[in-house]
């Protein structure tokens, strides 16, 4: 048993694809993805069950695509492709630097690579201890990776939704990169972030977590430590709950 109790047994972490880009302006880095398995490792050494979501838009944006005269359908199906090659980088580095046994599952089927998404088979695998990579979104068109870790995270029964950000330390009143009046937050409610209209996640994902009472915590995962810190309940980034008062 780990000398220290974790106030999450078990969570669902979502990455962005910029995440794993790093310092480069495209693609993987591959310091940040090695970055990022220490900082998973740090937790999986308290015994927590792990999960990750990863996008894509370090490689390949649908909207964008869209926005140049590509089907919209089609550019989603290439950009899910690309959260599969983020999946892989991140599980190489996990099993290879970390050795921690991991297994990709893709909502897509991609059989030479990784596993089909198969939610029983997913939750066997955490309680044998590996950490379970979901990519590929939904394996739908016009739903985000957000929404896909609302959902993933609902369909296994995590305790908490890890958002992690690259430069944005939790959820502000206003863009503090722009805003010096901005104010962060501690802890709002679902409620409370449609109302004020912050940008903690797509709203179809929001939903998702508002209707199952699933608990977020938008974070900064480059300072280091801080997951670590989330996942022994200490006071990190902003938490988003069903009501303020009982968040705490």
């Amino acid at each position: 048993m780990p000398a220290r109790q974790a106030k999450y047994q078990r969570v669902l972490l979502k990455l962005s694809g910029e995440s794993l880009k790093g310092a480069r302006g495209y693609g993987i880095d591959p310091d940040a993805v090695n970055y990022i398995s220490s900082e998973i490792k740090s937790i999986y050494a308290l015994d927590v069950e792990i999960a990750v979501v990863v996008g894509g838009g370090n490689i390949w944006r649908g909207a964008e695509a869209e926005l140049e005269g590509m089907d919209r359908a089609t550019a989603d199906s290439a950009g899910m492709l690309a959260t599969v090659i983020n999946a892989l980088a991140l599980q190489d580095a996990l099993e290879r630097k970390q050795d921690i046994p991991t297994r990709t599952q893709t909502a897509m089927t991609v059989q030479q690579v990784a596993e089909p998404y198969i939610r029983r088979r997913a939750l066997r695998h955490l309680e044998k201890g590996r950490v379970v990579i979901c990519a590929a979104g939904t394996g739908n068109p016009f739903m985000t990776t957000d929404t896909a870790a609302a959902l993933r995270g609902v369909e296994i029964e995590a305790d908490v939704l890890l958002m992690a950000k690259n430069e944005a330390d939790g959820v502000y009143s206003a863009d503090p990169n722009i805003n010096s009046n901005a104010t962060k937050f501690d802890v709002l409610s679902y409620d409370q972030v449609l109302q004020k209209k912050l940008k903690v996640m797509d709203g179809t994902a929001l939903t998702m977590c508002q209707e199952n009472s699933f608990p977020i915590v938008v974070f900064d995962l480059f300072v280091q430590g801080s997951l670590e810190r989330i996942v022994l309940g200490q006071q990190v980034g902003t938490l988003v709950c069903d009501t303020t008062d009982i968040c705490r």
